[in-house]
């Protein structure tokens, strides 16, 4: 007789809740998770995901930014909360367990919904109740964070990065923006002050005047009009040239001028912020530098967003220390190559197979993100044994390579399956290799930002 693919293999502990009326949990079959309520099995559908949030309100996000320390953990496979909760749990953090892009979307080939419902989901068989954070990230359009409201999102990252232009050296200072900047001193926290220049107060206006307007107008049209209760964080982090101290403030005091409350802002820091590799530049320059615009988050009442925040781990000492431990850092493309860190080291021919798949479409990825990888940097696997395959991840640019290709992997169906089966096979109802290597490796992210420890909730 053929195995029944529906009989649950193991119950999740963690997962077990009552609310009087209803008792909710999760169990593993050969057909993946289930939820049972009251006692039957259902597939783990949008509806059971709104009958979740609905009875038990801990598995629907919530606002989280006012809160110290917030870390967004992107999970571009839907598999990842688990060990993203292993490791917050241990620290005095929230995390922002629900967190893409329309980018991410479109490579993932996944919807805001889907997103959404995993986090609800994933909270529920972790048994996570401190509260998480839904945050549609990176949008550009309108009718984007429009989707994302009406879906509960608690958190929208306007990207102005359409908006942000070069400065052409035009004076277009008028005297009213004189008035209010030249020849003043600002004084913030910690002994630092801004004063404007005519020519740099120009500059501020040439290139952010535009974006400022675009934020101004989506601040009216969703949070002012629509009253949305979604915190709200502006990103001009998406653009080559870095933002000045001057220009942050200059940036903040504009749009607190003109009514916009950001809870956080991610300004474009000095050096680069490579995807998935340690900071690159001056380390000395982003000390100097950091301390100031944690000074202009202080005293517009905000916090700093740190972007690109995965492995940044020469910096985040200084991210701590400067923000006075109140910030949000953003990690996504970390979390996939743990993921495939894991695939190298359990089967690795599924691996050659997916680095090749990847390394004949390259270019294609390059399209979507900008990274300073050099191919020729990538070794040539085919001579590798397969116990050197891991270490592939401890290289920049293989790790930028396969940072960058994910989509390129997902987008083959057959390709998609068998890794998606791989990492299934891989957990037990005694083991979950992915959890556990996250735990260790966003868990290294939270200690080496001095985030203070707490103890374990049973």
């Amino acid at each position: 007789m053929a195995p029944d693919k529906n009989a649950i293999l193991w119950h999740y502990p963690k997962s077990q809740h009552t609310n009087g009326k209803h008792t909710v949990s999760m169990a593993r079959t050969q057909n993946g998770d289930v939820l049972l309520v009251d006692g039957a099995a259902h597939a783990l559908t949008s509806e059971w995901a709104d009958f979740l949030r609905a009875q038990f309100p801990f598995t629907a996000p919530i606002p989280v930014l006012s809160r110290d320390r917030t870390i967004g953990v992107g999970d571009r496979l839907g598999i990842a909360a688990p060990g993203h909760i292993a490791a917050i749990r241990g620290y005095d953090a929230t995390p922002v367990l629900v967190q893409q892009s329309m980018r991410e979307l479109n490579l993932t080939g996944r919807g805001w919904q889907d997103i959404l419902d995993a986090g609800t989901f994933m909270t529920l068989r972790e048994g996570y109740e401190d509260g998480f954070g839904a945050d549609g990230d990176h949008l550009k359009q309108e009718k984007d964070i429009r989707d994302v409201l009406s879906r509960g999102f608690t958190m929208v990252t306007l990207d102005c990065s359409d908006h942000i232009t070069p400065d052409d050296g035009q004076d277009r200072v008028s005297q009213d923006m004189a008035d209010r900047y030249l020849g003043r001193t600002f004084a913030l926290d910690q002994g630092h002050s801004i004063v404007f220049t005519r020519g740099e107060l120009s500059e501020a206006n040439n290139i952010y005047g535009k974006a400022l307007a675009f934020a101004a107008h989506v601040w009216r049209t969703f949070w002012e009009e629509g009253k949305a209760k979604a915190d709200f964080e502006l990103s001009i982090d998406e653009t080559a040239l870095p933002t000045t101290p001057v220009q942050h403030f200059f940036i903040a005091s504009e749009l607190t001028r003109r009514g916009v409350r950001m809870a956080t802002v991610a300004p474009r820091f000095c050096g680069e912020f490579q995807k998935g590799i340690d900071y690159i530049g001056d380390i000395n320059q982003f000390e100097r530098e950091i301390a100031v615009h944690a000074a202009i988050a202080r005293h517009f009442g905000y916090k700093l967003s740190i972007h690109s925040g995965s492995d940044k781990f020469s910096i985040f000492p200084l991210v701590g220390k400067y923000t006075q431990g109140r910030y949000h850092l953003k990690t996504a493309g970390t979390s996939w190559l743990e993921a495939m860190r894991l695939i190298a080291s359990r089967d690795p021919a599924l691996y050659r197979q997916a680095h090749a798949w990847a390394l004949a479409r390259v270019d294609e990825a390059r399209q979507y993100y900008h990274v300073k990888l050099d191919m020729a940097r990538v070794p040539d696997i085919a001579d590798f044994a397969d116990s050197d395959l891991p270490a592939l991840f401890d290289q920049e640019d293989p790790r930028q390579f396969i940072h960058i290709t994910y989509g390129i992997m997902l987008k083959n169906p057959a390709l998609r399956d068998a890794l998606y089966k791989a990492w299934a096979d891989m957990t037990t109802s005694q083991q979950d290799p992915y959890a556990d290597a996250l735990k260790a490796h966003i868990g290294r992210h939270l200690s080496t930002l001095g985030v203070p420890h707490k103890k374990e909730q049973a």
